[in-house]
């Protein structure tokens, strides 16, 4: 769970899920978003029914269409009620404002089902997840416009607690803004209906997450850095962070209906739209975000459009327009050229840059369980959209109607050429040659039991039988494997969309890629070959069949020899030694299990990725340190004994057997995280 993850992203982690269901282990998946006056164009937004496949995916058009009110109006009101009836999503709100004003602002579906209550696009609340962001950032640069705050400076400066520099090199705002201070991921108290949040200054003193990348140097998504920002802004300006959004971005561009407080203030509260996991499933509860600045806001489409003209038009009541300009696009400069993977987008001061059909577009993306926004500034057209769907969906298309409603719309209204150069054939299937092997995703954790995502989730890349680039884990809006054509060395172009795969080279080796909705965030790095999970997921899986046989030939043996009068061949020692083996054995395969069913148990119910689990997780840390560790002690004991004893062959090469099994599931339990010592991750 996180507040924002691009579909692709949510792929790698799906599949990430699958393994670890396999092998009885289990994984967490996150990774977690101007004016007083609006002039207003359009008839009244109109009102769809409640819901009940998949979009195809946009292709761009030969001809653009006009960009005003009526066909913009007509677009939308096709396409929208379709994507709520088809993936049983309850409602939905669309604005788009053009040159300054509001060019629509459109209502679909329900907020409440039970209760009737339509979607408004000026009085609904949605909450919009990572675009929260965005509004952060903003109350952050404002601060630094104020010399108050320097982005290249030591965080530690401002903060009542410390970071520890890694290398010698400390964190900056900067880095926190472009998501390369290089913090591994943070789970706990993202998403949970708790009545009321963490405090901030308590989220993020009880841990500070490892770092797990040099500073400057890689794009690792990070909603706890966000939350020290949204800290740093309260610190330095000595007012709660909310308070300080409020009475210097909400309230100067009349934002009357948005908010971080949670939960939300009396006068809201009956506005909000509820969140559903399907239109057909009951309503949730409201989704209380730990890290706040990171993803607390709740706000109508009609306040959204007020903040994307004030980003537009040079920061309007909020910020200059060289600190507007600078957080759209951040000068290289002061960017690390490790970080990037040139042509694919970047980050820029907080917004997440892209390249939409040749046309220069910022924003975010955001995403809780049940809402799936998103928020776009096409920066040089003077155009900016912003959506909101209130259900998860069926098969969670409602992240993918999101996603697909950006592209089709600039598919519509900014459309371009296909790209038509072609690397020749050779050369492309040596290029796909190259990138063969096992990656890992740079947003990840590796002190947590959560290090067991990007252990089983690694992505495999390989090679077609006609030299074409095979990624089966990045699909299409239909599920299927995306397919690639390379249109200039290392660089890639899906066949059925905007995205590109570019990769970068030292040595003439691909050491890092990544596709453009990631890049920004989350970069794809070799497995090294003692983590990789070319070798490692089998090796595991043959150790816990060979576990699970000796458990198994315990009670089997038993019944053999009282069934038949067979005496035991067996010293007393080695009784007792085959007995407590197969005792740890055991309990090594029910705490591997009890693993797969915490989690399992922790994503259905995002209330257990709290204090909740706390204690459950200790027994498990607990037990697994002292089956584990114990298991592979006397596997070893049981081996000397066997050989010592010079037992026949199968009994011999059993016992090296079970010493090399306990051995993987060890190792594969301290890489994964299952015997870290905290409750913290």
């Amino acid at each position: 769970m996180t507040l924002q993850l691009s579909r692709l992203d949510r792929a790698v982690r799906k599949k990430a899920g699958a393994a670890l269901a396999t092998f009885a282990a289990a994984m967490l998946a996150f990774s977690c978003v101007a004016g007083a006056q609006i002039p207003r164009a359009g008839p009244p937004a109109p009102r769809a029914g409640p819901p009940a496949t998949r979009l195809a995916q946009a292709r761009p058009l030969d001809t653009a269409k006009p960009l005003d009110a009526a066909d913009l109006d007509a677009w939308l009101d096709g396409y929208v009620p379709f994507a709520l009836q088809s993936g049983d999503i309850a409602g939905a709100v669309v604005v788009v404002v053009k040159d300054g004003g509001l060019l629509t602002a459109r209502g679909y579906g329900w907020a409440d089902i039970a209760a009737r209550r339509p979607v408004d696009p000026d009085r609904t609340l949605f909450r919009v997840g990572s675009v929260s962001k965005l509004v952060t950032w903003t109350a952050v640069m404002q601060l630094v416009e104020a010399g108050k705050l320097n982005l290249d400076r030591d965080v530690n400066v401002w903060l009542d607690f410390r970071i520890p520099p890694l290398r010698g090199q400390p964190v900056t705002l900067r880095q926190i803004m472009t998501h390369t201070a290089g913090f591994e991921e943070a789970g706990k108290d993202v998403i949970t209906f708790a009545n009321r949040p963490i405090g901030l200054d308590a989220y993020l003193k009880r841990w500070v997450p490892a770092r797990i990348y040099a500073p400057g140097t890689t794009p690792a998504y990070s909603n706890w850095g966000a939350a020290l920002a949204g800290y740093i802004v309260e610190r330095v300006s000595g007012m709660p962070f909310t308070d300080y959004v409020e009475q210097r971005i909400f309230r100067p561009l009349d934002m009357d209906h948005s908010t971080f407080r949670q939960p939300l203030p009396g006068r809201l509260a009956p506005l909000l739209a509820l969140g559903y996991p399907r239109a057909s499933a009951s309503s949730q509860r409201f989704e209380t975000i730990g890290p706040a600045p990171a993803g607390a806001v709740s706000a109508t489409g009609a306040d959204m459009a007020r903040f994307m003209i004030a980003h537009l038009e040079g920061g309007g009541a909020i910020l200059s327009p060289r600190t507007a300009a600078l957080m759209h696009d951040s000068p290289l400069d002061r960017v690390d050229a490790r970080s990037l993977i040139p042509p694919l987008n970047r980050a820029q001061l907080g917004f997440l840059g892209a390249d939409i059909n040749r046309h220069k577009v910022v924003g975010h993306l955001g995403d809780t369980q049940n809402f799936h926004s998103l928020f776009e500034l096409f920066v040089d057209d003077h155009v900016g959209i912003f959506a909101s769907f209130n259900s998860a969906g069926r098969t969670g298309v409602g992240s993918l109607a999101r996603d697909q409603l950006l592209a089709a719309f600039a598919d519509r209204y900014f459309p371009t050429p296909p790209v038509t150069t072609r690397v020749d054939p050779d050369t492309a299937r040596h290029h796909a040659q190259l990138m063969a092997g096992s990656w890992v995703n740079s947003h990840r954790a590796e002190t947590s039991f959560l290090a067991l995502a990007a252990l089983v989730g690694q992505v495999r890349v390989g090679v077609t039988d006609d030299g074409a680039l095979s990624i089966p884990s990045l699909k299409d809006a239909g599920g299927a494997p995306m397919r690639w054509d390379e249109i200039a060395p290392f660089v890639w172009q899906s066949r059925t969309g905007h995205e590109r795969l570019a990769a970068r080279l030292e040595d003439g080796q691909v050491v890092r890629w990544s596709v453009d909705s990631l890049a920004p965030v989350a970069v794809f790095d070799r497995a090294p070959w003692w983590r990789s999970s070319v070798w490692l997921l089998p090796a595991l899986g043959i150790s816990l069949g060979v576990l699970a046989l000796t458990v198994l030939h315990w009670p089997a043996s038993w019944f053999i020899r009282r069934r038949y009068a067979v005496p035991s061949e067996l010293s007393r020692v080695e009784r007792r030694a085959t007995r407590a083996l197969r005792i740890i054995l055991l309990l090594e395969l029910l705490v591997l299990t009890g693993w797969m069913i915490l989690i399992a148990a922790m994503l259905s119910n995002f209330d257990l990725l709290s204090a909740r689990s706390d204690g459950w997780l200790r027994l498990l840390q607990i037990g697994g340190v002292t089956v584990f560790v114990g298991g592979v002690g006397l596997a070893i004991l049981k081996a000397v004994l066997t050989w010592r004893a010079q037992r026949h062959g199968m009994r011999r090469f059993w016992s090296v057997a079970t010493v090399l099994a306990t051995m993987v599931v060890l190792y594969f339990a301290w890489l994964g995280g299952l015997m870290a010592m905290s409750v913290n991750y």
